[in-house]
């Protein structure tokens, strides 16, 4: 696996030390973690392992990985694991793309108490998607979904929305018949936005009311319940972004969008540029733009594009991929295979997987000089270094 020029670790490697010092006291516990994770992922301090070709000899060290959700070179393995566990809930239906965003003030508050409004975030887009859905004028059935949450926008600016992949249709109440979309058209958008907006508005109410909620800076008077009920009216007539895109071509489709989705964080490596002491440059997309090219190269301080990074790390044991509806808990593998056979489509039968449990100490990837099986000649633990005498090359574990 060829290794980008320029990685995160990198700049936190060669900037983190002198940014930590500096913002000593603003860093939370959580976001020091990410840093020290993903500065440590492949790297000698966490192991690792000598691969030998069985057939050609070749060697090379494999280091481990911090698995760190927030790390940019551990989200493509584990989304591949992921969706592969989720290659047997695909239906052969329509699929679509429902979006649901909130506006940039009450994004603030968000950033503030992050649990809180991401939560909400979660559950009023899933209840309004759910009642629509449920509404005979619209679909009249019980509908699943799957929810990924973002926080960030492709300038690494705080922007949380959430992104949710649905089947294009549901079960009927008495659960007998499955109710299909219209081809093309899952629910209407303007109708999602407004109970999108009732719902949050109301679950932030009661958030406040329930002392759930901190203010800071200009806002800290909406700790006043009148002062937060009269910051919050213009918002109950604006209009809030909320947007379906084109259904997808199929389940195979659905299943390459998700693994892009579901495991991304706030910025890849490969849209790294340079780094230096002074300056990060990265590319990313000017969405503003409706046609034409929206690539752009933007330039931050190394301190501002360290602190972009790291408002977005979640809090501990916050779930950012949730399913809801038909597709939720114990009853989703029931649900699924009753959906398939009402629709007279085949039961999934998944191609096994390799794993280390099948071919003990075989590794997935084929040696890189000659194609062979590698296997693991040497196990080295944390600070320790291979005793083997592998090349010094370094790919993923």
């Amino acid at each position: 696996m060829s290794r980008p020029k320029l990685e995160i670790a990198d700049i936190f490697r060669a900037h983190g030390p002198a940014w930590r010092q500096a913002n000593a006291g603003h860093v939370s516990l959580s976001q020091l973690k990410v840093m020290s994770a993903i500065e440590a992922c492949r790297t000698e301090v966490l192991g690792g392992h000598v691969a030998a070709c069985a057939k050609c000899g070749h060697q090379h060290i494999a280091y481990n990985s911090c698995k760190n959700r927030h790390c940019p070179k551990c989200q493509g393995p584990a989304a591949r694991d992921w969706m592969a566990a989720r290659a047997e809930d695909l239906l052969p239906v329509e699929y679509f793309h429902v979006v649901f965003t909130i506006p940039a003030q009450i994004a603030q508050i968000a950033y503030w108490n992050k649990k809180s409004v991401y939560d909400l975030l979660f559950q009023a887009s899933a209840q309004t998607l759910t009642t629509i859905a449920a509404n005979p004028r619209h679909l009249g059935a019980r509908i699943g979904m799957t929810s990924v949450l973002h926080t960030w926008g492709s300038a690494l600016t705080h922007h949380p929305h959430v992104h949710i992949i649905v089947p294009g249709g549901g079960l009927s109440p008495d659960g007998t018949r499955w109710i299909g979309c219209r081809p093309g058209f899952f629910l209407p958008v303007k109708v999602l936005s407004r109970l999108f907006r009732r719902l949050f508005l109301e679950g932030l109410i009661a958030l406040h009311r329930a002392g759930e909620l901190s203010f800071f800076g200009d806002l800290t008077g909406l700790t006043e319940a009148d002062a937060f009920g009269a910051w919050l009216a213009p918002f109950r007539k604006s209009e809030w972004v909320v947007y379906t895109k084109p259904p997808f071509g199929g389940p195979e489709s659905v299943l390459a969008y998700l693994s892009r989705y579901t495991h991304r964080v706030a910025i890849s490596n490969s849209r790294l540029i340079s780094a230096d002491a002074e300056t990060v440059t990265f590319r990313w997309k000017d969405y503003r733009i409706k046609t034409g090219n929206r690539q752009k190269v933007m330039r931050l301080a190394t301190g501002q594009f360290i602190r972009r990074f790291l408002i977005h790390v979640l809090p501990d044991g916050f779930h950012r991929i949730r399913h809801y509806g038909l597709l939720a808990g114990a009853g989703r593998k029931a649900n699924i295979a009753k959906i398939r056979t009402l629709l007279g489509a085949e039961t999934v039968v998944q191609d096994e997987v390799p794993s280390a449990e099948i071919i003990p100490l075989t590794l997935r990837e084929p040696c890189p000089a000659c194609g062979g099986p590698m296997r693991i000649i040497e196990i080295f633990r944390r600070g320790q270094r291979p005793r083997s005498r592998a090349p010094p090359r370094e790919q993923a574990a």
